[in-house]
Order: structure tokens, then sequence, then C-alpha cells
């Protein structure tokens, strides 16, 4: 089907009527060679003449079913394209006339008879498999030495007892898609996202190198340069399928220059939406325990459950952290370039201490164009998982690296390090050196200070009712051959007023950001929730056709933030709207990192951060 697209029309014809120039409800578009059906109703007659012209309507729903799809090849009566057609449904097959097929280029995916059955053609199974084969083949997944065994272990998967070879051809992930949808039509998995999910990814476990081979060929390459040795390894992350290019493309990402530079902002729509038939099979699952977390090299060959995602596709990389044994691999949802996680073997706490940035610095030293970062240990500012150790890095340059230094401050006894409070709205204290061990010394200095400090007039306090809250957030760096060590200064305190976290973001930002404030974030990128896109897009076309913000549901939310920048916009139109918006998103991203600083970037501010590098120099 690649290459080739047709529109129909769907709906009953005996019910099409006309309501004020616009057309009821049941009626629908559907693009054969895009699997999604589109609602028109409600659609002017020029507009749904124009679904005759290849263009799709705007309102989709997600790719349909396979079995779904092939209701289309079946039409009552109707044989002239451009004609509204009946679309069959599934409870209807064996009532209606098939006299007629959509186009022959269709025929070559499904078959039917007359009594009303249908099944996919395994000439296309034969030939999705074969394209597969191909795919894993070019990129270097799969020796050609190796593909009659990947072959048959895809035939097994699948419960095919038979082959051909075919000539078809389709493209990766179409060919994916098409096996699981010939799985979910022969009853071996449920159409649902998960499952489709579970399955893909055991078919892409048959073509994706074994640990050993991949381990080798890393070590191999380290040899040349670390470079080269993490480019083979995250194409390879990408080319299996572990880390899905087509759901990271769908991410919106773009930069806005505030007060405080350049940040980076994002919407994150990779992440597919549960279906409700797998949240239920979920809650019936009873947890193994086994592995443990989805950080344990466990994981690697898991072939997963409804509630935890296979992983036959990931290989993790054995490296030596601090005389430790360590595992590197990447994250399946990559948010910056080479998005890395390096966890521990054992399935052991989150810690921030003196040994932490040790950790940190003897992965850096091995692999000098990543950085390397760890969430803080505590709720509410650390990050999502810290039942296991772990740190997150990457090849990549955020916003917080690029910021410059707002004063220097020195710390007797460490000449040899260079100090300064960087300006930034975070609180961040930069440490340069050539001298790790004596830069690693320092910054366990200031995180001991750090945890038992206190300053009521600066609300801050390291501990209430014996519950600790003062932590910090490290992101260690190579930069111009020497050591370079952030420390962000982080703390979890909760107020009847702010009850979560008074360096969290505020309430009146949540319509933006409500969620805590991790590694990333802290480094300048904002990971905001897929919701946005569309009520943005709503937000857009309301502002412009001067709607009342405070009726609409789902926009009054946004009513105080859009009223605020209409004021600073009367340029506002059609042409520059999206542009402001997105910069408005940034700016309020800058506020969300404000109230996330325990120290603000003001004259009082500064002071009682000078108060605490003041206590940093005591007894040094």
């Amino acid at each position: 089907m690649s290459g080739w697209r047709i529109v129909f029309l769907l709906g009953n014809p005996d019910f099409t009527k006309e309501h004020d120039g616009r057309y009821i409800a049941g009626h629908y578009a559907f693009d054969l060679l895009l699997g999604q059906l589109a609602s028109i109703a409600y659609m002017s007659e020029t507009k749904r003449k124009g679904c005759f012209k290849r263009q799709i309507p705007v309102k989709r729903s997600p790719p349909l079913p396979y079995r779904y799809q092939m209701g289309i090849c079946a039409l009552t009566r109707r044989k002239r394209q451009g004609e509204l057609v009946h679309m069959l449904c599934l409870d209807t097959w064996g009532k209606c006339d098939y006299d007629v097929v959509v186009k022959s280029g269709f025929s070559n995916v499904i078959s039917w008879n007359m009594s009303g059955g249908y099944f996919m053609k395994l000439e296309a199974v034969y030939a999705a498999l074969d394209s597969l084969l191909d795919y894993a083949k070019n990129c270097g997944l799969l020796d050609a030495l190796d593909e009659t065994f990947a072959r048959n272990a895809l035939l097994a998967e699948l419960k095919l007892e038979s082959y051909e070879k075919q000539t078809a051809h389709y493209d990766f992930p179409a060919c994916l898609n098409l096996l699981c949808d010939y799985a979910a039509e022969q009853g071996l998995i449920a159409d649902t996202i998960a499952e489709r999910d579970l399955f893909d990814t055991k078919l892409m476990g048959c073509v994706t190198p074994k640990p050993s081979e991949v381990i080798h060929t890393f070590r191999s390459l380290y040899e040349t340069s670390p470079k080269a040795a993490t480019d083979y390894f995250y194409k390879l992350s990408q080319d299996c399928n572990y880390i899905r290019r087509d759901r990271i493309a769908k991410d919106e990402r773009w930069t806005a220059q505030t007060k405080y530079g350049e940040l980076e902002i994002s919407i994150n729509l990779s992440k597919p939406e549960k279906d409700p038939r797998d949240i239920a099979a979920a809650k019936l699952k009873k947890a193994s325990g086994y592995p443990k977390c989805l950080l344990c090299v466990e994981n690697v060959g898991y072939a997963g459950t409804i509630s935890h995602p296979a992983r036959q596709n990931l290989r993790v990389m054995p490296v030596t952290v601090n005389g430790q044994p360590w595992g590197f691999q990447y994250s399946p949802y990559v948010y910056y370039n080479e998005h890395a996680i390096v966890m521990n073997t054992q399935h052991t706490p989150m810690v921030i201490d003196r040994a932490a940035f040790d950790k940190l610095f003897s992965f850096v030293e091995q692999f000098p164009h990543y950085f390397l970062g760890s969430n803080a240990d505590l709720p509410i500012v650390g990050g999502s998982i810290l039942a296991h150790e772990h740190f997150q890095g990457g090849h990549h340059t955020f916003p917080m690296e690029k910021a410059e230094a707002e004063f220097s401050f020195d710390v007797p006894g460490f000449e040899d390090v260079d100090c300064c409070v960087v300006k930034y709205p975070m609180t961040v204290l930069r440490l340069n050196s050539s001298n790790k061990n004596q830069l690693c010394e320092l910054a366990g200095r200031i995180l001991a200070k750090w945890r038992k400090y206190s300053d009521p007039e600066a609300m801050i306090f390291a501990e209430t009712a014996g519950e600790p809250h003062n932590t910090i957030t490290p992101i260690a760096r190579m930069r111009d051959g020497r050591y370079e060590l952030d420390l962000v200064l982080r703390n979890n305190l909760t107020t009847p007023e702010h009850p979560m976290g008074l360096y969290h973001p505020h309430e009146e930002l949540h319509h933006i950001k409500k969620e805590n404030i991790g590694l990333i974030e802290v480094m300048g990128l904002a990971v905001l929730p897929g919701r946005l896109k569309k009520e943005m897009a709503d937000l857009r076309t309301a502002l412009l056709n001067g709607e009342n913000l405070r009726e609409n549901e789902e926009l009054a939310k946004h009513a105080d933030w859009a009223e605020g920048f209409m004021k600073r916009h009367p340029e506002f139109n059609a042409e520059n709207a999206e542009d402001i918006i997105k910069f408005e998103i940034g700016q309020v991203f800058a506020q969300v990192l404000e109230c996330a600083g325990v120290y603000k970037c003001t004259a009082e501010g500064r002071a009682h951060l000078r108060k605490f590098l003041a206590c940093v120099k005591e007894d040094a």
C-alpha cells in the first residue's frame, strides 16, 4: 500500500441529510493508506467534496485495527468512486452484498468470501515478514547468515507453519504494524496498545543481536573512541525499535527566550494513551516482583506483562562506575539527544552523598562527550524512580550549562577549585577544577552543610517533625579538559499554602505545569503534558475569535494567563498567534524554575544565599 491512497466517504446514504448546509453525524472519511477514520459530521459540502481530492479531515481518530479497515472493501450496491457508501460493521457481515472491492491494489492484502468471512492474505503476511528481515539486515541488526534462523523464529511467533518468498515490500514500521494486525486478527493478541507493544517487541527481539554481540562490538569501537562506541549503541537502540522513532517524532519542541537566556520546551506526545482494556487487565494482573523495577538489569530480554513493558530488544552495556558494576542504556523516551541512563546493577535506593560525585565523574571520565547528572534523593524534588540508584546523561548542551557566572566565591582550603553562583532561576553552585578529588571533596562539604542548614527568614528548614528537606541535584561534565560540577540546591518543604511543595510549581502555574521538577527540567528543558497540544490549539482559535475563555470548561484554567499576555501582545493575529503562545509558555516555565529555586534572583534572595556560602566556609 506504500505510496497508494484513496479516500472514501462512508455512511448510510439513506440517512444523508443536510441541515443548515451541514451534514449530520454518522458520516466519515476513511484514508486507506493511513488507516484513519475521520468524522465529517458538521462538515461543509465543499470540505466533504474535498475529501475526494485527497484532503484528509483534520479531526482524525487513531489508526483503526486492521479488521475494521477490511470492512472498507465491501460496498453495498455502490461501485463508483465518490459515492457515499455504507461502512459494514462487524455484526452485519452476513447481511450485505459483496459485489465489489475497492481498488485492486488493496486486494493484495486481504481476502473475503460471500458468506461473510474475511482474512488477511498470507502473501501479505509473508511480504511484511520479508520486509522486516530486509530492514534488520540493512540496519546491521541481522547478519545475512542468520536470516533463515530469524525468519523461522518470526514464523514461530506468528504461529505460521509455511512460508513463500514475496516481491511486495513494506517500509518500517508499517511491516511491523501489519504483522501485529495479523496477530490480532488470528487471536494471538488482543488488539490493544499494550498487547501490540508486547508482541512487536517480541518480534523485534528475533532480529536484535544478542547482548554479547552488542557488548563485543561496543568495546571494540570504544578502542577507537568513546564517541564511536556510543554512536553505534544509540543507533542500534533506535534501529531495534527500543527507541521508537515514529513515536518520538510526535513530540513538539521549541526554544523560548527568557531573562535567563534561551529555555527549551517540549510537549510529550510519544507515550501513547492507555487503552481502558489494558488498564482493566493490569488491575487483575498479580505483580510478580521480577524484575523489581524498570531499571533492573533483569529487564534485558524480559517478555513483559500487561503492566510491565517487554524488553526483548533492550541491550544494556556493562560499565564500571567507581569500581562497581553498573549498566548503561538509553531511555526509550529520548527527551534529548542520546538520553542515557546509567544504573546500579543492584536494586538499591537513590542516595546523594559524597560518593555520588565520584560515581558521576567516574562515568564522565570514560565518556567525556557526555554529561551525567542525578535526580535528588527526596520526594517532590526527586525523580520518578527513587527505589533504584541511577543517573541520567547524554550528548546534549542544556540551558543551565550555557548559563554564565553571576558572582564568584572561594572556600579556604580549596584554592584549586573555581567556584561561582550561576545566573539561573534555580540556585546553582558551579565548581570547576583540574583536580577531581579536590572538587569532589568540596562538593561533599557543601552537601553536608546544606543537609543541616536552616534559615527561617529565608523559609529554609533542614527538617520538620523529623522529615529531612534539604538535598542536592548534581550534574557533572568535562569542560575544556577540566572537571565541572553543578550543584543545584533543593528543598521539599510543604506548607498549608503550598501543599505540593513550597519550592515546586505554584498553583497559578498548574494550568501549564504541575508535575515535579526533576533533573531534566532543572537543566532547562520543560517536559510538558500532551494535553497542552490540543488546549493550545483551541486557545489560539478562541482568542482569535474573541471568545470568553471562562465560559469554556476546557480553557477556563488558562483564562488569567491568556488575558495577561494578550495585554502584552496587541499585535496578536492569525499569523503570529502560535509563536506568541509558545513564547508565553516559555515565560511560564521560567516562573516554574523560579518557584523551584530555594534562593530567588533578587537582592534579598542573594543576601540569604551569601549567608549559606559563609556557612560553607566555616571550618574549611
